[in-house]
């Protein structure tokens, strides 16, 4: 009887298996002078797990001798992929130095930054979260002490809020015109540009309830800790996009939360432009949405679907839905906000 052979198990080298490799591969090489780590890892406020990348900077007096020949970082490990922003033409780097993204095949990830010692300085009035691990000369003389207080929610200023709401209302009519015309990728891109805007928003909300001190992390991940829970059931749903039906449904969705988001964020001016834009772009979305998907729907008789619930329908007749939208739309200017 034949069996399979089972591949063996992969066991992922520590973190101080990993930082002690770093350190030590910078320690016996007389040209890196200064070590430095960036991201995840300085930061306290993050929990720590092994899915964290190893952001680490050498500082060398000569970075030609790490970038015209890739075998040095060898030393690191067996690698599944690697990535040299500065050495492409698609992807082009966006910062200073000469960057290697490798990725292990015990699934560490080391991100390792090459720079000139004379970029030390810019370094180190950088971002926050950024760590001294060798100085070999003494060039540092305070060491930074990490802190992601520029990553923290910052409380808007009334224009801020204002452009915030400017930017959803004035992308909803291209969400719109897409479903319409039934071009789903072009509807469905358009349709993330607005759920950003409604996530700073969001993010407002929960500064404004739990205090601007803090950070929702990189793209929010770390949101749904401060959201009631059906609010963030409502934006999970917004991320259905698998057909122009769904992509309705999102669509109010998000605009469902997005009337709501700023009454708890501050009071504003029921005349103001965010006002203003709310109710008109909300009218133009119901006035298109049973005029154009009336005749697009698969649902048997051509009735659009009803966007809050998977087996509810609009009212049967366009005169009906527009009247009904009309009606809906009286009053967007955010009520309870004056």
């Amino acid at each position: 009887m034949q069996t399979d052979k089972k591949e063996p198990a992969m066991t992922q080298r520590t973190p101080e298996e990993m930082m002690n490799l770093i350190l030590s591969r910078a320690e016996n090489d007389a040209h890196i002078r200064v070590v430095g780590m960036e991201g995840s890892r300085t930061n306290q406020n993050i929990p720590k797990d092994r899915f964290q990348d190893f952001d680490v900077t050498y500082f060398v007096d000569d970075p030609a001798l790490y970038t015209k020949d890739d075998t040095w970082v060898n030393v690191f490990g067996e690698r599944l992929i690697m990535q040299k922003p500065e050495d492409m033409e698609l992807f082009p780097a966006v910062e200073e130095g000469y960057s290697f993204l490798m990725f292990f095949t015990d699934y560490n990830k080391i991100d390792l930054t090459i720079l000139p010692l004379t970029a030390l300085e810019d370094y180190l009035n950088g971002d926050g979260l950024r760590e001294i691990l060798l100085d070999k000369d003494g060039r540092v003389e305070e060491k930074p002490t990490p802190t992601d207080k520029e990553y923290h929610i910052q409380k808007p200023s009334a224009r801020s809020f204002d452009d915030c709401c400017n930017e959803f209302w004035n992308i909803t009519p291209y969400v719109v015109k897409g479903l319409c015309r039934r071009e789903l990728l072009f509807a469905i891109d358009l349709l993330a540009m607005m759920r950003n805007e409604l996530l700073r928003m969001l993010s407002w909300q929960v500064g404004s309830a739990y205090g601007f001190t803090f950070s929702v992390g990189k793209n929010y991940k770390f949101i749904d800790q401060y959201l009631p829970a059906e609010q963030w059931q409502a934006l999970l749903s917004t991320y259905r996009t698998d057909s122009v039906e769904n992509t309705w449904r999102s669509l109010f969705t998000c605009h469902e939360l997005f009337r709501d988001a700023p009454k708890r964020v501050c009071k504003i001016p029921r005349k103001s432009p965010a006002a203003t834009q709310n109710c008109g772009n909300s009218k133009l979305t119901w006035w298109l949405f049973p005029r154009f998907s009336y005749k697009m729907s698969p649902a048997k008789g051509g009735l659009p679907y009803d966007h809050r619930s998977q087996n509810r329908r609009l009212p049967q007749t366009r005169r009906h839905v527009a009247g009904k939208a009309r009606k809906r739309t009286q009053h967007l200017a955010p009520g309870g906000l004056s």
